[in-house]
């Protein structure tokens, strides 16, 4: 079993719809859904370039996928969620769009927000105590040798190569897609982004994701609000 805590829009949010209808996959708690033709590409296609992400559910990484440390458990991860919600303001993100990263597609913040990288930064450092350390095998699949050595060093301290100086805030939508087909499926996120997209988002909460298995999807856990101790949502 893994956790992992993550930034995701309520379920009812419009965004959250939108990105779930896209990736067919709602991760709190719904069943995978047929995927739609969108634009031009054909459900076929849609389903083809969404299927690495589905697994995950539409999130940005703020601590990525972890086992938990042996002196820890499921209820004091959820109690030191609760904590540092409380005591942790929403940070706005102004405008997300689209952009592509190392030829996957995602929602990225349109400007830098140095705030919304300090809260990152807090949640991987105030979190690091419940992940257990890396196994070589945890290493080795995350390849390496084909890191820059900060990333590296990231991945051996804080078990994600991304965070700190390497991180991104980012939302995922797709897999790596080829240069001949990513005009098309720009088209097509730009179609059904466009409205949503002209939104600020705020960024106010934690969620915390549970894969039950290797290989299994991604699912809500618990949802924890930023800045004040609400009743805590549970799928």
């Amino acid at each position: 079993m893994r956790y992992a805590i993550y930034f995701t829009p309520l379920q009812d949010e419009p965004l959250a719809r939108i990105a779930a209808n896209w990736l067919g996959r709602d991760p709190f708690g719904a069943a995978t859904r047929p995927v739609e033709a969108v634009g031009e590409l054909l459900a076929a296609e849609v389903a083809f370039h969404t299927a690495s992400a589905r697994r995950y559910g539409f999130h940005a990484t703020l601590k990525a996928p972890f086992r938990l440390a042996s002196n820890e458990t499921e209820a004091s991860l959820r109690a030191a969620l609760d904590d540092f919600a409380e005591a942790t303001p929403v940070v706005t993100v102004p405008r997300l769009v689209v952009s592509q990263i190392d030829s996957f597609f995602a929602l990225v913040p349109e400007a830098p927000l140095p705030g919304l990288n300090r809260f990152a930064d807090d949640v991987v450092r105030g979190f690091d105590r419940f992940r257990a350390p890396l196994t070589d095998a945890e290493i080795e699949r995350r390849s390496p040798d084909s890191l820059k050595p900060d990333e590296f060093r990231n991945l051996c301290q804080w078990g994600y190569p991304y965070v700190f100086e390497t991180f991104r805030f980012h939302m995922t939508l797709s897999g790596r897609v080829s240069s001949q087909e990513s005009p098309r499926l720009r088209l097509a996120i730009d179609s059904l982004f466009a409205d949503v997209l002209q939104r600020p988002v705020p960024v106010d909460a934690l969620t915390l994701f549970v894969e039950t298995e290797p290989g299994a999807p991604f699912m809500v856990l618990s949802h924890h609000a930023l800045g004040r101790r609400p009743a805590r949502r549970t799928a």
